[in-house]
């Protein structure tokens, strides 16, 4: 990977989020956290930074939204863009700038880079059937249809990708569709829509993709399983009344009424970053200013996203770049694993979620509050896999680490500090060992933590960090200040000299991860000219990452006076966790009652079968002997099922709730004459039976049975 230190600018994009609902901690950990520690940490290094990020206002979701509660799409974007925007101001996002893609430069630019490929002759145009509603008298979008997947099964499929399976779709692949605006069975129609050959593209794709082995592996191999499958074509025109439009005089080139298309979201969302950076430009009354950051081989560009959206950035927004040819490519494109909540499935439709707006509320009045929530889902960031969250390790980290690590050594230097030597910084003097041996790991920190935000590896920055904190704590127990300040003054001196240079080193170390927390410590050390903003607007001699390598608190130095210094962060009460775990229920329980669950489970029972197609099943007893996950597939394990006669593999789609250990020695039941089917490369030989809960998860159905035993 390229050091982004050798890079003369450096472009971070923050996924843009749907301004359809408010903003949820899965949301957070996914793109938005990563990307702000990261880009806090390149701006004290001392880099070029622009950090872009918007409101995404014109995909299907919204239009869904604006239909389901009557109301103008407009009107939608209204309500949650300034919402997503404050929000995220008040969580300490350091966005250069905000944006959304419902202004007129977005527009225009992107409507400008459709004509650019069209005249290059990039798209294909196809005429083909696709599915319409005729009750409400509308092409159906991909989301706007539901059925059931022709790989898995899953009878909820939308019309794009099966969220159970995770295989992409089109709307004309689903069995049994359905449209989710009236519950019509659609007819077929013909129109005609503009696509990006993706497949034709796709070498080009592989050799880009190939020269940056550097990336999370599970970004490459979620790339990998779409190279294997063979890339699509994929229509990037829609026939909806919202987005935004094609361009008339494209529309004519082809003999064609531009009226009631519009330009499919995952092509004009990710050219939101590139209308945001034009208007970031033109607030610094630079206007053409945006073209470094797009256009210049010095720039390093770097999208932080979460894994869903690991196709539209890596290979889609690519292709559209490369086929434009006056843009730079993605040098990393980091994104995240999902964020589970309490060990479930993070829900909105269930209630299942602990949003953002409502955390800053309820932890308003707590010291240094939303600082509290980046440390917690800092150290819990789901990189690699999925990870989850719970409040009792919020308060475990809050009240553990932060209070009684951090907090207590800060603490604890202060007091001495103003308690002995007058609020200043005592000389070191013939320092021991111990003192000589702080010093040294305290220089060797802002390498280490740096190497790990360069590499992407956030969670072990923010444990690095930490790490100092913690061994500033047993260096100042070991050196037992409390008795040398009467045993051996100089001793004591030496102490709090070292611990104060520990102090100044985590001031800027924990800016990224703890910036309101950060500043007052600096604040109390009287630590003045930190750089924290763009380099451009910081003095010459301003400090930074680096220095934290130094001591940067000379003998004599006045530190802040204050005669009852409060901690820097306090404990969060047992009464506070059972409050925000209590509402957690009580939302998740409010919405299965409003959607009436169990009256639902009865209207859901399908149409009567006769018993001689009961008998049909070849149901069996049996005993999960492996279980595995699937290379590549998120959310499928591979079984080995014991049913008496002989052992059968067979696939769950339970990966993203269960761990395979927890299978393993569990009597099931399973459908032992199910037709076999491949998916992800892994035949499938039959059909484990679970029962879904009303929160949505699986369980599976499980007996005393010995193996082999049918079941009637």
């Amino acid at each position: 990977m390229e050091d982004s230190s050798s890079t003369e600018r450096l472009l971070v994009t923050a996924a843009l989020p749907y301004a359809n609902g408010p903003t949820h901690i899965g949301h957070l950990a996914g793109a938005y956290l990563p990307a702000d520690l990261f880009v806090r940490y390149q701006r004290l290094k001392g880099r070029d930074v622009a950090f872009i990020c918007g409101s995404d206002e014109m995909g299907v979701a919204i239009l869904m939204r604006a239909i389901r509660e009557d109301r103008d799409p407009q009107d939608i974007i209204d309500t949650y863009h300034p919402q997503i925007r404050d929000n995220f101001e008040r969580f300490g996002m350091s966005f250069d700038y905000y944006g959304r893609t419902s202004s007129d430069t977005h527009v225009e630019t992107t409507q400008d880079f459709f004509r650019v490929l069209d005249e290059k002759d990039v798209f294909e145009l196809k005429t083909e059937e696709q599915l319409y509603d005729p009750e409400a008298d509308m092409f159906l979008a991909d989301r706007f249809v539901v059925g059931t997947c022709p790989v898995c099964g899953y009878e909820e499929a939308y019309g794009d990708q099966c969220e159970q399976c995770g295989s992409s779709l089109s709307p004309t692949e689903l069995e049994n569709p359905q449209s989710t605006l009236t519950d019509a069975t659609p007819e077929l129609k013909e129109t005609t829509h503009w696509y990006l050959p993706l497949g034709d593209l796709q070498p080009k794709l592989e050799e880009w993709i190939g020269s940056h082995p550097e990336w999370k592996n599970n970004v490459l191999g979620q790339i990998k399983s779409w190279f294997d499958e063979g890339l699509k074509s994929r229509a990037i025109t829609r026939d909806v009344p919202w987005g935004v439009p094609v361009p008339d005089d494209v529309a004519e080139r082809h003999g064609l009424e531009a009226e009631g298309k519009v330009i499919y979201v995952w092509f004009d969302a990710p050219i939101g970053y590139i209308s945001a950076t034009k208007e970031w430009a033109e607030e610094q009354d630079a206007p053409e200013q945006w073209r470094d950051y797009w256009q210049d081989e010095g720039t390093q560009l770097v999208h932080f996203i979460g894994k869903d959206n690991i196709v539209f950035h890596c290979l889609m927004f690519p292709a559209m770049l490369m086929e434009h040819g006056d843009y730079i490519l993605p040098e990393n494109v980091p994104a995240n694993e999902f964020l589970n909540l309490e060990g479930k499935k993070l829900s909105t439709s269930r209630g299942w979620a602990v949003w953002l707006h409502e955390y800053l509320d309820d932890f308003a009045d707590e010291r240094h509050g939303p600082d509290l929530l980046r440390y917690a889902l800092a150290a819990t960031l789901p990189e690699t896999g999925d990870a989850d969250f719970s409040w009792e390790g919020f308060q475990q980290r809050v009240n553990g680490e932060l209070a009684n690590v951090f907090g207590n050594f800060v603490h604890r230097t202060l007091t001495f500090a103003d308690r002995y030597f007058d609020g200043t910084v005592p000389p070191l003097e013939n320092p021991s060992d111990a003192d000589r041996k702080m010093l040294d790991a305290m220089r060797e920190v802002p390498d280490t933590v740096g190497t790990a935000y360069e590499e992407y590896r956030t969670r072990e920055a923010v444990f690095e960090t930490m790490a100092l904190a913690r061994r500033g704590n047993k260096y100042f127990n070991e050196t037992e200040p409390w008795h040398t300040h009467e045993s051996d003054p100089q001793a004591c001196a030496n102490t709090i000299h070292v611990s104060l240079q520990v102090c100044a080193a985590l001031s800027i170390l924990f800016e990224p991860v703890l910036p309101s927390a950060a500043a007052e410590l600096r604040a109390r050390l009287r630590l003045d000219g930190v750089r924290t903003s763009t380099p451009d607007e910081d003095p010459e001699d301003a400090l930074g990452w680096d220095d934290a390598a130094d001591s940067l608190l000379p003998a004599g130095h006045t530190l802040q006076q204050d005669e009852d210094t409060e901690p820097l962060f306090e404990k969060i009460d047992d009464s506070q966790i059972e409050a925000q775990v209590e509402k957690l229920r009580e939302r998740a329980e409010q919405q299965d009652s409003e959607s009436d669950t169990s009256s639902n489970m009865l209207d859901d029972v399908k149409a009567p079968i006769s018993f001689d197609d009961f008998t049909k099943l070849d149901l069996r007893a049996g005993t999960v002997t492996t279980a595995e996950p699937v290379p590549d597939a998120d959310k499928l394990l591979r079984l080995e099922v014991d049913i008496g006669l002989e052992e059968r593999q067979m696939l769950a789609g339970v990966a993203e709730q269960m761990d395979p250990d927890e299978l393993i020695g569990l009597s099931v039941v399973v459908v032992a004459n199910m037709e076999p089917k491949e998916m992800f490369g892994v035949e499938s030989q039959g059909m484990v039976l679970m029962a879904e809960e009303p929160d949505g998860t699986f369980v599976p159905v499980t007996t005393d049975a010995e193996d082999g035993s049918v079941v009637r």
